[in-house]
């Protein structure tokens, strides 16, 4: 089998080192690609937010099994180009990665089918409408843009203020693109996140591991927020009972919801929770795997996961093939001080051979690239340090042993990941 993965972070570097680890594949292409995939699979210079140049190159190639990894290409229909030339392809269609395109979308979705979710308060196409609205509201709440953001486009407002700089820079100053046109304001829920991902053909589903992830830049979860600073993942996250809750009142009226709309979904669905005093509600909806969260679900990978991913594209889906080791993982990602705002970029990476050789180890590399025989950083989230034990305490222990020994100037990690389930483990 020959696999083309689309995509160039830490999430797609983990799809290379489990889809690699198949007897089935003989050789893996990823588009673009960094430079530590380029030490597993044969990096291609197509950007992923090139479709015109993304279809040509599976055209060029015929790959056996194309896995997306993030969302613009989805948003922008690559999957459905390639499924009309015959090419098989992990990823839900155009229409079906709305849910993440397209926030009021969702919202609207959710609402139409009587699915448990924040409140609307208001969604808005000028800023002058959006700003009448903030002094008649009761704070804290939540302002979105509805377009892609790249993990930046939501902000929990204290107060009007807060609100009115965040729309005057989505939609005046354009900070997140198209995507800060629009913008959607609902009320502020409390409770714990939990990011809950499915595989699904349209009718049947799997459950992936449940995992929590740490969106903000700093310690104590302060600081602005960003595409994912560090997950954990354990058997303990999520009881039998929340689980089926969640299956019975979110994924099964979503996949219903879904198909009344005409639309059959194929590939990963994530969804985002807010575990809340009424149970859980649905925050947000991915129409891809996260990342971090990815790193720390193919940790516990316990199957062939070519061999799946292959047949859920054939339309052989086969939800008991996805089978997952018990235990804890947990990644932590490195970023490069500034981030989400300014960085600097080329630092020599130092360290990357830290693991002491521990199978249970993997260094997963975001924005790095290759010099020679060095690896320099190249973006805001440098490198996701991820490991797989029995149980939390020691996943994490390894994570950050590793993570002790990488070095580069102006390097950047939270020490406190997974903090909550070791409190929760502590507590058992």
């Amino acid at each position: 089998m020959k696999v083309l993965v689309i995509g160039s972070g830490g999430r797609e570097h983990a799809l290379v080192w489990k889809l690699a680890e198949s007897p089935l594949v003989e050789k893996i292409w990823c588009a673009p690609g960094n430079g530590g995939i380029a030490t597993e699979a044969i990096c291609l210079p197509v950007e992923a937010s090139d479709r015109e140049g993304l279809v040509a190159l599976a055209e060029r190639l015929r790959p056996d099994l194309t896995v997306i990894g993030p969302e613009l290409p989805l948003v922008e229909g690559v999957s459905d180009a390639l499924r009309a030339r015959n090419l098989a392809v992990v990823g839900p269609s155009q229409i079906a990665a709305q849910l993440e395109g397209s926030k009021l979308f969702a919202k609207h979705f959710l609402l139409r089918h009587g699915i448990p979710t924040a409140r609307m308060l208001g969604e808005f196409l000028r800023p002058d409408e959006a700003y009448a609205a903030l002094p008649g509201l009761q704070y804290p709440v939540v302002v979105k843009a509805d377009g892609l953001a790249a993990g930046k486009g939501v902000l929990l407002a204290h107060s009007a203020a807060e609100a009115k700089d965040f729309i005057t820079r989505a939609m005046l100053i354009e900070e997140f693109g198209p995507g800060g046109k629009r913008m959607l304001i609902e009320e502020a829920l409390e409770g714990d996140e939990l990011s809950f991902i499915i595989v699904t053909d349209g009718d049947k589903y799997g459950v992936l591991p449940a995992t929590r992830d740490h969106k903000r830049i700093f310690d104590g979860n302060r600081g602005p927020n960003t595409g994912g600073m560090g997950a954990y993942s354990s058997d303990q996250l999520m009881s039998a009972e929340l689980r089926a809750a969640i299956e019975a009142q979110i994924v099964e009226p979503t996949l219903r919801g879904l198909l009344s709309d005409g639309i059959r979904y194929q590939g990963f669905l994530y969804i985002g929770l807010m575990l809340d005093k009424d149970g859980p509600k649905v925050l947000e909806f991915n129409c891809r795997l996260g990342d971090p969260e990815t790193q720390a679900i193919l940790a516990r990978v316990d199957f062939d996961l070519a061999q799946a991913m292959a047949n859920l594209a054939a339309r052989r889906f086969r939800p008991e093939e996805w089978k997952w080791k018990p235990g804890a993982s947990a990644c932590i990602v490195i970023s490069s001080v500034g981030y989400p705002g300014k960085f600097a970029t080329g630092k020599p990476i130092r360290g990357l051979t830290g693991t002491g050789g521990d199978p249970g180890v993997k260094i997963l590399h975001a924005g790095t690239r290759r010099h020679g025989d060095a690896f320099l950083t190249s973006g805001g989230r440098v490198l996701g340090v991820t490991a797989y034990c029995m149980d939390l305490p020691s996943a994490l222990g390894k994570a950050y042993a590793a993570a002790s020994q990488i070095r580069f100037d102006g390097m950047h990690y939270r020490s406190d990941i997974g903090g909550a389930g070791l409190a929760q483990s502590a507590g058992d």
